[in-house]
Formats: structure tokens, C-alpha cells, sequence
């Protein structure tokens, strides 16, 4: 077994809430277009310009902002006025300035981690919006590394680990989405934790690879500390 020297961690909505924002705009998002569509037709359409323009705008706030935006000029073929899209331009601001809440036992399992490796925040996203949110978590000190990346590929741990630590092969991966925290880790050949929230994005989801031999899910961030000893012995 390798000797384990780090510990890569997630951020949204596995050190901090995130999704449960995205679903109250979502709400907000309906009802400022309930005059055009239903609420099924409104939340399809929003996923369809989400897939189609995440290359292009990237994950976040400010991105999604856009693809509501997008979607609210499909959904009324351009009669959208400017006083809805300036509740639009409201809402996202208010997920951008929305406290931070760090899920409960976050930061103990964090001190226990950073006592004994090189722990590294590894997180997609606003490059600005997400150093904010880990400003105001009170969480930063706790680690030696913080990599914000535009997406999360087995190229992209393989370079993480290499450069906070002695490679994938001795390194773990700890996060809520199966598709970005998981399986790319993986197949980079890092152990990987799946610590699930109770609300995950479409676009996140994934098969979870049950069986192999350097995955487990886990309750909450707190029993990572204690199986990334376990891996140790």
C-alpha cells in the first residue's frame, strides 16, 4: 500500500452549502417566468442553455446568472422585460454576497487531516467567487495548496498531486459529485471518498463505481480523517 501524503478536498457543497442556493434561485427563476411556461418546461429549458453554454461561461454564479438570463429570452422569444431581468441580475448577485455556512464537523475533520498531510481545496469554478467563499469559511489556514481549475480531469489530479505531493498514487480525493470529485480521480490513480450531499446538480451525476478497490462513501467529511489513517496501517 502507498504511503499516503495527500489529501485533495472538494468545496461546494462538501465543505460548505452551495446547491441548496442554486435551488432556492431556481425557484426565484420560475416564478419570475410562470407567465410564459410551466415550471417544468421553464426548469427544462434552463438545463438545456446550462449544457450548452457551461464550456463557454464555466461553472459558478456568475455563469449561471447568464444561462438564466439566456433561458428567461428563449422562453418568451426576446419579450422578456428588462425589470424581470433585472431580478435575474439581483438573484445572482445575492448567491454571490450569500454567507458561507460550513457543513457541521468540517472543520475538525480538516485540522485532523492537516496535522498529518498535505491538504489541498481542489475546486472548480469563479476563480474570484470561489477564493471569496473560502475567505469567509474560516477555513484557508487549514491548507498547504488551493487549486481553483475550470474542470476536473484525471489530467488535472495527476498534475494536483504531483505538484502538492509525491503523485496521484499517493493521494486521496474527497467530495460530493461522483462525475468531478470521483471517477477522474480514479482513473489518475488517487484513493477517492465520495461524501454525499442531499441535493446534487444534473450535470454532476454519475454511476458510482461500487467495488473498486480505492473507493469507499462515507456519511460526512468527519469519518475521512479516520479512513485516510485506515489506508495508512
Amino acid at each position: 500500500m502507498a504511503a499516503i501524503t495527500t489529501v485533495g478536498v472538494d468545496a461546494d457543497d462538501t465543505l460548505w452549502h452551495n446547491e441548496t442556493i442554486f435551488r432556492l434561485t431556481h425557484a426565484r427563476f420560475v416564478d419570475l417566468l410562470a407567465d410564459f411556461a410551466d415550471e417544468a418546461m421553464i426548469e427544462q429549458r434552463l438545463a438545456e442553455v446550462e449544457k450548452r453554454y457551461l464550456r463557454l461561461y464555466g461553472y459558478g454564479a456568475k455563469g449561471f446568472t447568464l444561462c438564466m438570463i439566456d433561458a428567461a429570452m428563449e422562453l418568451t422569444d426576446g419579450a422578456v422585460s428588462t425589470a424581470v431581468i433585472r431580478e435575474i441580475l439581483a438573484a445572482g448577485r445575492e448567491m454571490l454576497t450569500h454567507p458561507v455556512e460550513p457543513l457541521s464537523g468540517v472543520e475538525t475533520a480538516l485540522s485532523q487531516l492537516s496535522e498529518r498531510y498535505r491538504l489541498v481545496l481542489i475546486t472548480k469554478g469563479d476563480l474570484l467567487h470561489q477564493e471569496q467563499k473560502l475567505a469567509a469559511s474560516g477555513l484557508g489556514e487549514l491548507f498547504s495548496g488551493v487549486e481553483i481549475v475550470s474542470e476536473k480531469t484525471a489530467d488535472t489530479y495527476r498534475r494536483v498531486f504531483d505538484r502538492h505531493g509525491t503523485g496521484a498514487n499517493h493521494a486521496v480525493m474527497a467530495g460530493n459529485s461522483v462525475k468531478s470529485d470521483i471517477l477522474p480521480a480514479l482513473d489518475a490513480g488517487a484513493f477517492a471518498a465520495y461524501v454525499p450531499y442531499p441535493i446534487i446538480w444534473a450535470h454532476e451525476m454519475a454511476d458510482l463505481p461500487t467495488g473498486h478497490p480505492r473507493f469507499i462513501e462515507l456519511a460526512t467529511l468527519a469519518e475521512l480523517p479516520g479512513w485516510v489513517d485506515g489506508l495508512e496501517a
